[in-house]
């Protein structure tokens, strides 16, 4: 169920769950540059995906080197619900600016789109060993939605899907702040 909608009827949802199990068209993965997806959300995702994932992730990083902070990569989504799997790179907190968060999540929908892609499954990037706080990576993410998503033209829904309580409530009262305009009736 939406808990906002963009007058141009895109709708955001925010469910608690695994992402590997979230029935979209992408699902964005928090990646590192070099797309060795070994722990976190990224080794859920081969380990309930496939090999192959993992497989065209290391084809991509070899024709294209490793991915930048901010940049995408994307991939097949083997055995997952999702038709692709969009490999976002977000900053290391401490190490990298916590902004590029926001280029992470706006390419990761420009690239959704490019692909004509009617919906797109976030986890929370960065926030795992990548060590940003919950609010702030909420708080980007919130921002990126609010000042794209008027824009898109095939994207009609954004699920944030998050794995634990406090992420979901962090997550969930950051979202009610900062998109309270858009909340659905």
């Amino acid at each position: 169920m939406p808990l906002f909608k963009f007058p141009n009827e895109v709708t955001v949802e925010l469910i608690k769950g695994d992402i590997t199990e979230v029935e979209a068209d992408a699902i964005v993965n928090a990646a590192n540059s070099y797309l060795e997806h070994g722990g976190g959300v990224a080794g859920a995702i081969v380990r309930r995906g496939g090999w192959v994932i993992q497989e065209e992730s290391r084809e991509w990083v070899r024709k294209h080197g490793p991915v930048p902070v901010g940049g995408v990569a994307v991939t097949s989504a083997g055995k997952l619900k999702a038709k692709y799997v969009i490999h976002t790179v977000g900053p290391r907190c401490g190490i990298e600016p916590i902004e590029k968060l926001d280029d992470a999540v706006t390419n990761s929908l420009k690239k959704a789109e490019e692909l004509g892609l009617t919906s797109i499954a976030f986890p929370a990037i960065s926030t795992g060993i990548f060590g940003c706080p919950y609010e702030d990576a909420a708080r980007i993410m919130a921002r990126v939605i609010k000042r794209e998503a008027p824009g898109l033209r095939n994207i009609r829904r954004i699920i944030i899907c998050l794995y634990g309580d406090e992420a979901f409530n962090v997550f969930s009262k950051v979202l009610s702040d900062e998109l309270k305009e858009y909340k659905s009736s």
